[in-house]
């Protein structure tokens, strides 16, 4: 079938690089791929046409020539550094909670509670502040500097001599932190081939090793009477006995110093070339691209006057709140794009609530039915928490290998959610130390089965323009629940069983959402 260029060129769909560099470079190529419907255009995840025909014309290009650059050693150090900012995001969240015991024993706080609030809310900031920033000042200032943001927070926090200043430091560490998960899933996507983008979901995986690493540095320290008071006796709980936990936060805060360091000097980071190309600096985005063929030693034809052949592109906006409304406007610009917005915010809303309320109600539960899960010594405490974090980390991989099969990314969330499900309900009936480690370590690994795709399916659906404002709005209705469920488990009542039936109920509507979702990425390229 052959499709009118815009100079008039009729053009084959079967035209691509090499027939440009033949002597047709200034014909119209991009408007082959014009079409009136998703299913007219193969290979791409949906149309912007009716929207912006340039911009959609000149996408379905770069998307070409990222294709055509394949994977290089520029992917796997991008896989790592941006693995680093999911680190961050865990480390937080864990550290804070980790070291809430210790350092309340020392400071005996009226609202114990306070520092997940403290930090839920930082991130809640972080995510709308820093996803906003992306794609009005671009991805690489925020990739650059959210993590020394963190880093510094994070250290200084091991410093507070009061409860109060402690929960501003971990909420200004989390502001920090909070932003990443939209910034690396939005920088590794952009640059990656469309046979690679299960990576993103893999990504994930770095979240879940987050959490060993508190937990290394706690097990010895608060193993130590040294480092460790008795949390028993608070009276006798002093800052000269009780250093463990300040230690914990230098030590973690250091590491994502060194992480902050590394996303500088391993690899210069430039725009990527969707966001560039949004701004309609076309030239840039050749620039980027077949620099990075150069570097690697692998084929790109795009040229700028293939880009420039498309048009221009006519989405216009404003700059400050009326860009802000501009890149949420995006998200809803077709009435199928616009549903996709919407049951994503919902998933992001759901798992926020029912991923934390489970953990704050489930101890407390299963002491007043009698349940005798103690672990013992801190050591052995300790030594669980690391090893059931350990098993948290293959979820995401699992999910990333099934994501490659015609399960796709919807029904390997629906599988991850509903197996949760049934771990949750039958986590109810623990009775032993043994059995409580065995569940806990299963739900670690078959919840982040439908997390970590839910991080990747976030930002594939989504349109590039628009995509970090999106995920980040995504990032806030989790940080919001988040909240929500801290103020719960302040008020409520821990005897009933209700939150647990709740919570496992709230996964099967988190399946049945994830299963009418009307993108299906696999197979396809991002726009």
């Amino acid at each position: 079938m052959a499709y009118k260029g815009e100079k008039g060129v009729s053009t084959s769909q079967d035209n691509d690089f090499d027939r440009h560099h033949d002597g047709r470079r200034k014909s119209s190529i991009a408007n082959v791929f014009h079409g009136d419907d998703d299913s007219a255009i193969e290979g791409q995840l949906f149309s912007m046409n009716a929207i912006d025909p340039a911009l959609d014309a000149k996408m379905r290009l770069v998307n070409q020539a990222i294709n055509q650059i394949g994977w290089t050693n520029f992917h796997l150090k991008l896989f790592c550094l941006n693995g680093f900012g999911y680190m961050a995001d865990s480390l937080i969240l864990v550290v804070q909670s980790v070291i809430a015991g210790q350092a309340a024993a020392e400071f005996q706080p009226s609202f114990a509670n306070g520092l997940t609030f403290a930090s839920y809310a930082g991130m809640l900031v972080g995510a709308l502040f820093w996803g906003g920033s992306a794609d009005i000042i671009g991805r690489k200032i925020a990739f650059n500097t959210s993590l020394f943001v963190s880093a510094i927070f994070a250290i200084v926090a091991a410093g507070s001599p009061n409860w109060i200043v402690l929960g501003l430091f971990v909420s200004l560490a989390a502001f920090g932190a909070g932003g990443n998960l939209v910034l690396d899933t939005t920088v590794f996507l952009e640059y990656l081939p469309k046979d690679k983008q299960w990576l993103v979901t893999s990504l994930a995986a770095w979240w879940g090793l987050a959490p060993l690493f508190p937990a290394a540095f706690a097990w010895p320290l608060f193993s130590d009477p040294r480092f460790a008071c008795d949390t028993e006796l608070p009276q006798q709980c002093t800052k000269a006995n009780n250093m463990g936990w300040r230690y914990v936060w230098i030590g973690c805060g250091g590491l994502i110093l060194v992480m902050s360091i590394a996303r500088i000097t391993v690899i210069r980071l430039k725009e990527t070339p969707k966001f560039l190309l949004g701004e309609g600096k076309d030239e840039a985005v050749v620039a980027n691209l077949q620099s990075i063929a150069q570097r690697y030693n692998r084929r790109c034809d795009l040229t700028l006057e293939h880009l420039q052949a498309c048009g221009t592109i006519s989405s216009t906006h404003k700059k400050g709140l009326g860009e802000a409304w501009f890149h949420i406007r995006g998200l809803f610009v077709t009435k199928k794009l616009a549903l996709s917005t919407c049951l994503i915010w919902f998933s992001w809303t759901l798992i926020g609530l029912a991923y934390p309320l489970f953990y704050v109600f489930l101890p407390q539960y299963l002491a007043s039915r009698g349940a005798n899960t103690g672990a013992g010594s801190p050591s052995a405490v300790w030594r669980d928490y690391f090893i059931s974090n350990t098993c948290g980390i293959f979820g995401p991989i699992l999910a990333g290998f099934m994501a490659t099969t015609r399960l796709g990314r919807r029904y390997t969330m629906v599988i991850g959610a509903l197996v949760t499900c049934a771990f949750f309900f039958a986590y109810t009936a623990v009775r032993t130390h043994a059995a409580n480690l065995g569940f806990t370590c299963a739900i670690y690994f078959t919840v982040n089965v439908y997390y970590g795709t839910l991080y990747a399916y976030t930002p594939e659906v989504l349109p590039s323009a628009h995509r970090a404002t999106g995920n980040g709005i995504a990032i806030a209705c989790n940080r919001v629940m988040g909240l929500v469920s801290a103020a719960v488990a302040t008020s409520a009542n821990t005897a009933t069983s209700a939150p647990i039936y709740i919570c496992a109920v709230l996964y099967i509507v988190m399946a049945i959402v994830a299963a009418i979702m009307p993108f299906e990425p696999y197979g396809k390229s991002s726009m």
